[in-house]
């Protein structure tokens, strides 16, 4: 199953006709607004449709939050980071300096024990 994640609908409606591809991942804000349509398509051609407005990471610790805290956001959704460490491991205003910098990035930095499912692991 190929997966081709479309960051515009143009984007989409190419992958519909591209061969291989099973599945098109929206990527983008209104992608729930085209979802239907878009889903609709797929059914003609065999290729499922998805949307999500958030995704799930786990994060197994501070070096990799800050890592990945760091690195561009290639994504619009909202990132649940559920942390896989103490954070009383943290320098003290360490997770307040970290929880910031997620906030603006449109994430949020959650305990671990939190996680009901995942989508992406940072790992040091």
């Amino acid at each position: 199953m190929a997966t081709a994640v479309a960051g515009t609908k143009a984007e989409a409606l190419k992958l519909l006709e591209t061969a291989g591809v099973t599945v098109v991942d929206l990527d983008y804000e209104s992608g729930w607004q085209d979802a239907i349509e878009l889903g609709r398509l797929g059914d003609k051609r065999g290729v499922r449709i998805q949307y999500r407005g958030h995704e799930s990471i786990a994060v197994r610790s501070p070096a990799a939050l800050l890592a990945g805290l760091s690195r561009p956001k290639l994504t619009f959704r909202q990132r649940n980071l559920y942390c896989q460490f103490e954070f009383s491991s943290l320098e003290a205003g360490e997770l307040e300096r970290l929880e910031i910098k997620a906030e603006k990035l449109g994430d949020y930095v959650l305990a671990g024990h939190l996680i009901r499912e995942v989508d992406a692991l940072w790992d040091d």
